[in-house]
């Protein structure tokens, strides 16, 4: 078997983090080697754990998803998943601005009693992470 995808997540919401760890940790093929509640930490993070692939909320203390993706870009330039509730198709300056600055796709983010399928969640979830990890960026 391939080696699992590494991912780090930076979210600031304890509960949107614990969710997406479950989520991500639930399937073999995905790892998460590390977590960080804002971009400045995550980039430290990310020095640390070369993940494949990142998951960042937008809205965050001290650096928000837009500066964070922008750095990592000209830093440690890898493929980028925006888990956030303030990119809806409705967003389209975030949407446009984030994916200039280099992120990849988008994913809601989970909240807890979500109404939401879990599996479903799930599934779409690993499926974003396996195709942002093939990406050259």
């Amino acid at each position: 078997m391939a080696n699992p995808i590494k991912v780090v997540l930076v979210e600031d919401s304890a509960i949107a983090l614990q969710i997406l760890h479950r989520l991500i940790d639930s399937s073999p093929e995905v790892d998460v080697v590390g977590t960080a509640q804002d971009g400045a930490d995550g980039l430290k993070v990310i020095a640390q754990t070369m993940p494949d692939v990142i998951c960042t909320d937008l809205k965050m203390p001290r650096m928000d998803g837009l500066e964070f993706t922008q750095k990592v870009m000209s830093e440690f330039p890898r493929p980028i998943l925006v888990v956030s509730n303030t990119v809806h198709p409705a967003d389209v300056d975030n949407i446009f601005n984030l994916m200039q600055a280099g992120a990849l796709d988008f994913f809601p983010k989970p909240t807890s009693g979500s109404a939401m399928d879990y599996e479903k969640l799930k599934n779409s979830l690993i499926t974003k992470i396996k195709v942002l990890a093939s990406k050259k960026v």
